[in-house]
C-alpha cells in the first residue's frame, strides 16, 4: 500500500475529485479527514468511506473552523501527513457585469483559504509531508469571463513556489494538480438536463486531444502520486491532467476535423 499509516486531510471531499481522491487514499492504506458543506453529500461520503474516515461539515473559506478541523483530525489518528486543498468554488466574473463581493469571494476560498490551511496545519506535519494543491488549467488559457477563476488558480500554482522554498528545510512537499474538462457536479450549473450534459460533453470532447472528458479518478491519480514517497523528489512542481488540452492544443478533434475538411475540398 502506497500511503500505509498516512493521514490526509482533503478539503472539499465530499464529491468529486475530493471524494475520488479520499477513496484512492483509503484504498492505499491511509486514514483521511475530509471536508464540505452539503451535509447530504458528506453523509453519503461517510457511508462510502466508512470507518477510516471522519467526515466534517466544514466551509473551507471559515478559517476558525478549518483551524478547528485540522485539530479533530490530528485528535483522531494522531498525526498529519498529506493536506490536500481542493475545495473551490467558480462563477463567471465578466468585464463590465461583475460585483465586487462575488470577486473577492472568490479569491477568498480559492486563494486565501488555501494559505491559511497550510499555514493552520503547520504546527501538525510531520517531516517529510505533502501539501497539494488543486489549480486548473483555467490558469493559463485565457477563457473569457473568468478572471476571478483564473486569478485564483494562478495565485494557488505560483504560491505552491514559494511554500515549497519556505518548507523545503523541514522536507515538506508542495506540489500542484491542475485538471482540465473533467466530469463532476461543476458541469451542472450550465447543463441540468442529461440531455444537455451529453451535448455538453461531445462539444467540449472535440476541444481534447485525447477526445473525451477525464474522470475524477484520473485526477485523484495525480493526487496519489504527489502523496506518496513515490513523488519524494518532486517539489514545487504541476502536473496537467487534461488529455493534451494545454500542452498539444492543435491536436483537439475540432481541428483534426477541420484540417480534414480543408483537405477535402483540396482534391
Amino acid at each position: 500500500m502506497r500511503l500505509k499509516g498516512k493521514v490526509a486531510l482533503i478539503t472539499g471531499g465530499n464529491s468529486g475529485i475530493g471524494l475520488a481522491t479520499a477513496k484512492l487514499f483509503i484504498a492505499e492504506g491511509a486514514s483521511v479527514a475530509i471536508t464540505g458543506r452539503n451535509q447530504k453529500a458528506l453523509d453519503a461520503a461517510a457511508l462510502e468511506l466508512g470507518a477510516q474516515a471522519l467526515v466534517m461539515n466544514v466551509d473551507a473559506a471559515d478559517l476558525p473552523a478549518m483551524e478547528e478541523s485540522i485539530a479533530k483530525t490530528v485528535n483522531r489518528f494522531g498525526n498529519l501527513d498529506i493536506v490536500f486543498a481542493n475545495a473551490g468554488i467558480g462563477d463567471f466574473t465578466p468585464l463590465g457585469k461583475t460585483s465586487v463581493e462575488t470577486f473577492e469571494q472568490i479569491l477568498r476560498v480559492n486563494v486565501t483559504s488555501v494559505f491559511f490551511l497550510v499555514q493552520a496545519s503547520l504546527p501538525y506535519l510531520s517531516a517529510n509531508a505533502s501539501v497539494i494543491f488543486n489549480s486548473s488549467v483555467q490558469n493559463i488559457n485565457g477563457r473569457p469571463g473568468l478572471s476571478a477563476y483564473a486569478a485564483s488558480k494562478a495565485s494557488v500554482r505560483v504560491m505552491a513556489r514559494v511554500m515549497a522554498s519556505e518548507l523545503s528545510p523541514r522536507g515538506i512537499r508542495v506540489n500542484v494538480v491542475s485538471p482540465g474538462s473533467v466530469d463532476t457536479s461543476i458541469w451542472d450549473a450550465v447543463a441540468s438536463t442529461p440531455e444537455e450534459k451529453e451535448a455538453l460533453y461531445k462539444n467540449v470532447a472535440r476541444g481534447i486531444p485525447l477526445g473525451r472528458m477525464g474522470e475524477s479518478n484520473e485526477v485523484a491519480n495525480a493526487v496519489l502520486f504527489l502523496a506518496s514517497d513515490e513523488s519524494s523528489f518532486i517539489q514545487a512542481s504541476e502536473i496537467v491532467v487534461d488529455g493534451g488540452s494545454s500542452g498539444a492544443p492543435l491536436g483537439a478533434p475540432i481541428y483534426s476535423s477541420s484540417k480534414l475538411t480543408e483537405d477535402s475540398k483540396g482534391h
